[in-house]
């Protein structure tokens, strides 16, 4: 469950390494609560330097902080219940960053993320994660 101020870590290549949600965005359900692969609108708390060569390179950091940026939730501390009655809980709350056409900021993803995101339409995120749970 994620909320107005709520934190998350960024498990993608975009240079973000912290956001803070400032609003989900999804129907009039749940009372303004995100869950796993919810889209929310973000801002950039924290985010890897960005040096002179590493803007030459092509690799280059995508995100500064400060900026407000779309993301997608792909793990949360709240448990969420799956259709056969097993509860799955992460350790952490994680995002990806999208950019506004709601395609991958990143083009690599670092950790562990929801099965649930299939379901709900976030398969390439599903297919570039390491592991699914």
């Amino acid at each position: 469950m994620i909320g107005l101020k709520g934190t998350l870590n960024v498990i993608d290549n975009s240079g973000a390494l912290l956001i803070e949600c400032v609003n989900v965005l999804k129907q009039k359900v749940n009372n303004g609560w995100g869950s796993v692969g919810d889209e929310i609108v973000c801002v950039v708390k924290r985010a890897k330097p960005v040096t002179a060569a590493t803007q030459a390179s092509t690799t280059a950091v995508k995100v500064r902080r400060g900026d407000v940026r779309r993301a997608v939730i792909v793990r949360t501390k709240k448990a969420v219940r799956r259709p056969d009655g097993r509860f799955i809980r992460f350790d952490d709350n994680a995002a990806v960053l999208l950019n506004n056409k709601r395609e991958m900021l990143g083009t690599r993803i670092g950790g562990v993320v929801s099965a649930d995101l299939r379901m709900k339409g976030w398969g390439k995120i599903v297919s570039l994660a390491p592991k699914v749970v």
